[in-house]
């Protein structure tokens, strides 16, 4: 449960102290990019809680992460890209955990 709530503060946290003047646009954009978790369906079992999704799920590979890095550098999908980022450090936080 806390990994969840993690997975909207900390972009709500990164909007607020870096895009204070549209905060709860970009917040409401990075919190839309948790619908990455939708390649979890594609698993079995669909949540395994031992099962680390970083390198899994086809979202959440590494060439994946790599793609979403480097759109960091698109201005257009900088915000998009930031909340992918997030997402995936969490999640692997969460696998080191």
């Amino acid at each position: 449960m806390g990994h969840i709530v993690l997975h909207f503060l900390t972009p709500g946290l990164v909007a607020l102290l870096f895009f204070r003047k549209r905060w709860l646009k970009v917040w409401m954009i990075m919190g839309a990019t948790m619908l990455v978790d939708l390649d979890h369906l594609l698993a079995t079992p669909i949540f395994d809680p031992n099962r680390c999704s970083i390198g899994f799920h086809p979202l959440h590979s590494y060439l994946a992460i790599g793609v979403y890095v480097l759109l960091l550098f698109a201005p257009k999908l900088r915000i998009i890209s930031l909340g992918l980022v997030i997402h995936m450090a969490l999640d692997y936080l969460d696998c080191l955990l």
